[in-house]
């Protein structure tokens, strides 16, 4: 996995792959190795299945004294395009690194909407991404209106390196976003492309956090790793940038970027996992950098694109043995102060 993926052929409204693929492939490993990768490919498809891995989860933070979960990485994008997404997952094509990777939530939109309400998901995104010019503006349209039926989902927004970006960014912080995404492995852009800095700009002024996706798993790209993305952070030091799947393999250096900038986040998407851990292993001597940082550490998960079930993402979080109080922060309260997130709410009818 040492060369940068090539794009597949895309319809104009479809991202190439989802965020999913930031994470590599492994085996159960010492974080979370009661729900290995594969064991439960088709949970959550069947009304018995789902009801039980509801039940595994609300036990998860109803132990820890929590009003629910808040996941700051869950994708929502047109169906047809998840679909395409899928149909490339299930052809091992080179973003997955040949490793077979089974959808565990296969499911319609309503349906996987139903089923994070139903593990206690209280706010939840919808991460998605152009990897050419001319798709964010018409990706963010689809999310606005996401977002207005399905008050429980963080509005979000994405952004490529193109003539009007910072036009359509302004655009949508104006009209209420919550929370950006960025992916510069897909999207194949340097994020300190001069035609993203007033985009940077605009995101740090209004406090909008975004997800970045900077990482060089599962296959480095040219722009992966945290040298571009500190070049952002040198121009903009303010921008909560919050780092997916915590910057899986270049962990301690994005650890580093995090303990350099106040602002910087890292989200849990499918690090500690079975699944990745086999071959990007979260490093046990930066265990407590990871603790020291537990109040800008925040859950994430990839669902639904993910090969094992929802609650290997909590199992192996609780794995890592950093304690009650670094689970509350990371699983909920976190989040829920960035996103300003008070009462939990009424659940929709």
């Amino acid at each position: 996995m040492s060369a940068h993926p090539p794009t597949p052929p895309a319809t104009p409204d479809e991202p190439p792959a989802t965020a999913a693929t930031a994470a590599t492939a492994g085996t159960a490993g010492t974080a979370g190795t009661a729900g290995t990768a594969g064991t439960a490919g088709t949970a959550g498809t069947a009304g018995t299945a789902a009801t039980d891995e509801s039940a595994e989860v609300r036990r998860f933070w109803q132990h820890l004294g929590l009003p629910g979960l808040v996941d700051v990485h869950t994708h929502f994008m047109p169906e047809r395009v998840l679909h395409k997404v899928w149909a490339y997952f299930d052809g091992l094509g080179p973003l997955t690194g040949g490793i077979e990777w089974p959808i565990t939530y296969r499911e319609e939109e309503a349906e996987r909407v139903a089923l994070l309400r139903a593990f206690g998901v209280r706010a939840f995104t919808a991460m998605l991404y152009p990897h050419k010019p001319g798709m964010a503006r018409r990706l963010n349209d689809w999310a606005a209106g996401f977002a207005r039926r399905t008050p429980d989902c963080l509005h979000t927004s994405t952004l490529f390196p193109e003539p009007g970006a910072a036009a359509y960014v302004r655009e949508a912080v104006e009209h209420g976003t919550r929370v950006f995404k960025a992916h510069v492995q897909v999207g194949g852009y340097d994020p300190s492309d001069e035609a993203l800095d007033a985009c940077w700009g605009l995101l740090a002024e209004a406090g909008t956090p975004v997800v970045v996706h900077c990482g060089s798993g599962p296959a480095p790209g040219k722009h992966t790793g945290p040298e571009p993305v500190a070049r952002v952070l040198a121009r903009h030091p303010r921008l909560r940038l919050i780092v997916a799947h915590m910057g899986m393999p270049e962990y301690e250096d994005f650890l580093g970027l995090a303990e350099r900038y106040p602002e910087v986040r890292l989200d849990t998407t499918m690090a500690f996992t079975g699944f990745s851990e086999r071959m990007a292993p979260f490093p046990r001597r930066a265990l407590p950098r990871l603790t020291a940082l537990g109040d800008r550490v925040l859950l994430g998960t990839d669902f639904p694109n993910i090969p094992y079930r929802y609650a290997h993402q909590l199992e192996a979080l609780a794995g890592l043995g950093l304690g009650d109080d670094w689970l509350r922060a990371v699983c909920h309260d976190n989040a829920a102060r960035l996103f300003g997130l008070t009462d939990p709410p009424e659940p929709p009818a």
